[in-house]
């Protein structure tokens, strides 16, 4: 990257499921491969398939809580907490929750479709 890069508006991600996903920065927003920023919002009850992604996901909760399964076991987050899941790492991210849930994850390179590895 040899000029600053300046996205004035995010990139709404269609996910089905009822959460919406607003990329910063990243492969749609920016066209940054190296690393991905993305707002989250999760309705209750939420969850997505479990995922072994070849990026490393850095996730903030903002508000609400947020559950994330992996092989150790189940943690739940709560506003203010952040996580770091190491590339390679199987992970599955739920809001089994009553209420919303907002978060920000960045990913290490950027975030893709072809390198997300979710399970059907």
């Amino acid at each position: 990257m040899k000029e600053p890069i300046h996205v004035q508006q995010p990139v709404l991600v269609p996910v089905p499921g009822g959460k919406l996903i607003h990329e910063h920065l990243g492969r749609l927003a920016g066209g940054v491969s190296s690393l991905s920023i993305a707002q989250m919002n999760a309705p209750p009850g939420w969850m997505e398939p479990a995922q072994t992604p070849e990026f490393s996901e850095a996730t903030l909760v903002l508000r609400g809580r947020l559950e994330v399964e992996l092989p150790e076991g189940r943690r739940v987050l709560g506003a203010g907490e952040t996580l770091l899941v190491p590339a390679g790492t199987r992970v599955r991210y739920a809001n089994p929750f009553a209420d919303h849930c907002e978060y920000v994850a960045v990913c290490m390179p950027a975030f893709s479709p072809e390198t997300v590895h979710r399970e059907s």
